[in-house]
C-alpha cells in the first residue's frame, strides 16, 4: 500500500477529501518523526512504539573482500508491533 492509497482509504472511511487525509497523514508522520528526532518513543496503543535506538561502532567484514572494515555508530528508527497488531496479523 503506497501513501496515496492509505490516504484514498482513510478519507472514504472518515468521510475527508483525499487532501485532507493526506495532510492529516503528512502531520502524523512530521509528529512521530520530530519526537524520534528529539530522543522520544511515541506509544500508539494497540499499534505499537516507535523509538530510535543507539548502535554502537563495530568492526565488521566486507563481504566482497573479506577485508575488515570500520562500521561506526549511529541511531537506527525502530518498531516494536504491539500485542494487538501481532495477534491480528496471525
Amino acid at each position: 500500500m503506497t501513501k496515496g492509497q492509505l490516504a484514498d482509504a482513510v478519507a472514504s472511511k472518515m468521510g475527508l477529501s483525499k487532501k485532507q487525509a493526506e495532510e492529516m497523514l503528512d502531520t502524523t508522520f512530521d509528529v512521530i518523526a520530530k519526537e524520534m528526532v528529539k530522543g522520544q518513543k511515541v506509544n500508539v496503543p494497540g499499534f505499537g512504539i516507535f523509538r530510535v535506538s543507539n548502535r554502537k561502532a563495530r568492526e565488521g567484514i566486507n563481504p566482497k573482500t573479506g577485508e575488515k572494515i570500520h562500521i561506526p555508530a549511529k541511531k537506527a528508527a525502530k518498531f516494536r508491533a504491539a500485542k494487538a497488531l501481532k495477534e491480528a496479523i496471525m
